[in-house]
């Protein structure tokens, strides 16, 4: 995995899991791979991995049991409230970078529609 130098990785680790389960790869209930493998997976210190899933476990998207490992949470209305939270950060992020470029919001909705037929005919 490549890291931005400019977020902190526990955070990456945090988003590269969110990715997963909002995405499926990661079921309702499943297990995460254990701590140490997810480190040597991600080539990053075990206290890394470990503070992104303690937050994660505060956040209750994922939940640990003891002696058997961290699973992902079986609420999938978290799961729901998660991908909307994530959805709406991605689009708060492309409209300040647009707005920047002073578009309107006229044209960013002409620009993704366009985008997004494009995108599909391409599929």
């Amino acid at each position: 995995m490549e890291f931005n130098d400019k977020i902190p990785i526990y955070y990456q680790i945090k988003t590269v899991i969110y990715d997963k389960i909002i995405s499926g790869a990661l079921k309702p209930g499943e297990k995460l791979p254990a701590v140490r493998q997810l480190a040597v997976e991600l080539t990053v210190n075990v206290n890394t991995v470990q503070r992104a899933l303690s937050e994660m476990i505060s956040e209750a998207v994922i939940y640990s049991q003891r002696g058997k490992g961290n699973f992902v949470t079986t609420d999938v209305e978290t799961i729901n409230q998660l991908k909307q939270e994530l959805v709406t950060q991605h689009l708060a992020t492309l409209y300040d970078q647009l707005h920047r470029l002073n578009i309107s919001d006229e044209e960013i909705l002409a620009d993704l529609e366009q985008f997004m037929q494009t995108k599909g005919a391409v599929k």
